[in-house]
């Protein structure tokens, strides 16, 4: 039987998250050939060798232990990188620490890569894709935050428990930072193509706002708190940008990038919207419709992520 016939990925960083992206990728069969490379160059072999012998139950995908030389042919190029907060250790100072290993990293791909697409998980997202965006010097539709896909996923996952349907019917986004300020769209959650609020009322439905919007904000810390880590939750998220580009779709995901003037406040930050996305990046970003309190909202998360980066990028 033939190999797949897909290009090559390269995952930056196997830690927790970066080995469940690659693990992520070899089940879906989004990639021929998936590498990890990592400063750690023994974890990085140990995750590929503990990928690739479970891959004679599937169609051969490659999993091996790479260098950044690997990049050079890579169709996508995924960044998971990056230090863990320590106790005591505020974000601020996370942020710092990993601004220059992103920017060492983003470095050594560029040295390689030409014109690749990159897609950032490592934390603080926002901030770090601005940094790679602005230091590899490529177009910002090419450098894609996985940004607030993840919320927008828990904060599905909570509605359709709420209204009691399956998670596909929910269309909603939550946009903004990643992180405490981003911001639920209440007036554009549709069930079926009903309004969330029409819909709860007519089949008697309890449907708390507040309560969901907060466990969306905090879901990643429950799983934390319960488990010491998250890591499937986001190599989902990632594995369905992957294919939106792959597959040429032309999709609506909720992604970060640099946004550009036409956004006003919001420009000149890496911020989460509604984008179309297809095999050359993101082609479209969709304004979406507000009210005046998610728009506020929205302006608050923007200057936000802006006060917060300019402290990560001072000396």
């Amino acid at each position: 039987m033939a190999t797949l016939q897909r290009n090559r990925i390269v995952v930056v960083g196997s830690g927790n998250v970066g080995e469940a992206i690659a693990y992520t990728l070899m089940l879906r069969r989004q990639a021929s050939e998936i590498v990890l490379v990592d400063l750690n160059e023994a974890r990085a072999e140990g995750s590929a060798l503990d990928i690739a012998h479970g891959t004679a139950f599937f169609r051969q995908v490659k999993v091996r232990k790479g260098s950044y030389e690997d990049c050079a042919e890579a169709q996508i190029i995924i960044i998971t990188a990056g230090i863990a907060r320590k106790p005591g250790q505020t974000r601020l100072d996370l942020a710092k620490t990993n601004v220059s290993i992103i920017k060492s990293i983003t470095k050594s791909i560029m040295e390689y890569a030409k014109d690749p697409l990159i897609i950032v998980v490592s934390n603080p997202a926002d901030i770090m894709t601005y940094v790679i965006q602005k230091e590899s010097g490529l177009p910002s539709e090419r450098v894609i935050g996985s940004g607030t896909g993840l919320d927008t996923a828990r904060f599905r996952y909570l509605i359709s428990k709420a209204c009691k349907v399956d998670v596909c019917d929910v269309n909603a986004f939550v946009l903004g930072e990643h992180g405490d300020s981003q911001v639920p769209i209440w007036s554009r959650v549709t069930i079926g193509g009903s309004p969330v609020e029409e819909y709860a009322s007519e089949n008697n439905l309890e449907l708390d706002k507040q309560e969901i919007a907060d466990k969306t904000k905090n879901g990643g810390a429950e799983v934390i708190s319960l488990k010491g880590a998250t890591f499937y939750g986001i190599a989902m998220t990632v594995s369905r940008i992957v294919e939106a580009v792959e597959e040429d779709e032309n999709a609506v995901l909720p992604v970060a990038h640099v946004l550009g003037d036409e956004f006003g406040q919001w420009s000149d930050v890496a911020i989460s919207m509604p984008c179309v996305l297809n095999r050359k990046g993101i082609v479209r970003t969709i304004n979406i419709p507000m009210d005046d309190e998610e728009k506020a909202a929205m302006d608050h998360s923007a200057q936000i992520l802006k006060d917060f980066l300019e402290k990560a990028l001072a000396e």
